[in-house]
């Protein structure tokens, strides 16, 4: 919880502590609903983290069992959408660019990350179910299915 909570709480205070704030009612309750929608996906994918997967988002205590439910099963890494989701609404609550320059850092950053780190890793510790799900599953956002 502390990567998730320091990104989408921490820097966002102090961007807006630092930059100010210009909320407006519409993109007030757009930025608040994407936030709420946001909050509820990490707290849902943190929760089968423990129930399901046995383990942390910390390294030093990961997930002993893939986890392939919930949102897993539309996207292979829901929180991280999440928290993105988070930023996006606190970027329109609070109409701020500081707060959208941090999405799209966090969003370059993480598509670098996950290919490059977190992915070989999985496939080094669930093998042929990790492979599979790859392949069937998209990184972060849903396929459109007519």
């Amino acid at each position: 919880m502390l990567l998730p909570g320091t990104v989408a709480i921490v820097i966002p205070a102090l961007v807006v502590w630092l930059g100010g704030a210009d909320i407006e009612p519409v993109t007030a309750v757009i930025g608040v609903l994407l936030i709420a929608i946001g909050l509820a996906l990490v707290a849902w994918t943190m929760r089968l983290f423990l129930s399901v997967g046995r383990g942390t988002l910390a390294p030093w205590d990961p997930t002993s069992r893939l986890v392939v439910r919930g949102p897993y099963r539309h996207v292979r890494n829901p929180m991280i959408t999440g928290v993105a989701t988070i930023l996006a609404g606190e970027a329109l609550f609070f109409r701020s660019w500081g707060i959208a320059i941090e999405l799209a850092v966090f969003v370059v950053v993480n598509a670098i990350y996950f290919p490059l780190v977190e992915e070989p890793g999985l496939r080094r510790r669930f093998g042929a179910d990790y492979e599979e799900y790859r392949e069937r599953v998209p990184r972060w956002l849903p396929r459109v299915r007519h």
